[in-house]
């Protein structure tokens, strides 16, 4: 019922800023979780954070907490991550997610897009 284009990536300095979007379309987008994840080269795809779907518990992996925000603009079908204080290790792929709720399991993902912090 989702699809979901993530867009905002590319190259950035350490300590730059970066804002991730991730456009939604479907009937029901304001009825699903959204989730932004990452996987490093050569490592798993890790969680990075979630956002529920009234826009209120927000999560944050311990490795972003304070340097990442997850903001949705429901009206707009869209799902942000502003990335600050960027730093190296940083450095993946990055994809958003959802997960209609009552589920336990995200079903729907974007392709992704790179995100590259220089050193």
């Amino acid at each position: 019922q989702v699809q979901l284009v993530e867009s905002g990536g590319g190259l950035v300095q350490p300590g730059g800023s970066l804002r991730l979007s991730c456009a939604a379309s479907g009937r029901t987008f304001s009825s699903y979780d959204m989730g932004w994840f990452r996987q490093p080269p050569g490592k798993e795809r890790d969680l990075v954070a979630t956002i529920r779907w009234s826009g209120g518990g927000a999560y944050y992996a311990d490795s972003v907490k304070g340097r990442f925000t997850i903001v949705r603009a429901n009206a707009k079908n869209t799902v942000y991550l502003q990335m600050n204080s960027l730093k190296p290790e940083d450095t993946a792929v990055y994809s958003c997610a959802a997960k209609a709720v009552g589920k336990n399991e995200y079903e729907y993902w974007g392709q992704g897009t790179q995100v590259t912090v220089s050193s």
